[in-house]
């Protein structure tokens, strides 16, 4: 099965600076912007702001 551009593998990385990171996909058109979620730390025990990585 091929995929295509419309929805890349992004890598989004902790905004606590403790180098967690989650990897999903976004579609480009809907968010154009780098994504950011809020999603849980396992290294800093709590949920903190996930940033799209480039």
């Amino acid at each position: 099965m091929a995929r295509n551009n419309t929805r890349p593998v992004v890598t989004l990385k902790s905004t606590a600076g403790t180098g967690a990171t989650y990897v999903t996909r976004k579609n480009r058109l809907n968010d154009p912007d780098r994504l950011v979620l809020r999603k849980y730390d396992p290294v800093a025990g709590e949920h903190v702001p996930f940033r799209e990585e480039r």
